[in-house]
């Protein structure tokens, strides 16, 4: 089951790749997906390899394109909700590389 809600883009920066906006520094842009878990698992197998290969992930739909370079350390986040409706939750923060280096030392 895949229930897709509405894209929130709050700037006009973009590019058009083809049919695809590409999603570029400068613009803020999000959106949420309802998936069952064998859609999330897949996904998050491919985002894993991407990791675990890289340091660039590249997330593609038939709308919209967002390449993204992310540094380190990588922060997880995993908070248990125990009490009425349970919720799991697990949120990975990706930090943007950076090409600054550190400045000479004399």
């Amino acid at each position: 089951m895949s229930d897709r809600t509405e894209t929130t883009d709050e700037s006009e920066s973009s590019e058009r790749d083809g049919d695809r906006t590409v999603i570029r520094e400068g613009r803020n842009f999000e959106t949420e997906y309802r998936l069952d878990a064998r859609e999330i698992g897949e996904f998050l197998i491919r985002l894993g390899e991407q990791l675990r290969d890289g340091d660039e992930l590249r997330l593609v739909t038939d709308e919209w394109e967002l390449p993204f370079a992310f540094g380190e350390p990588i922060e997880l986040e995993i908070e248990f909700e125990g009490v009425d409706d349970t919720e799991l939750e697990i949120e990975i923060e990706l930090p943007g590389r950076t090409d600054e280096t550190a400045p000479d030392v004399r």
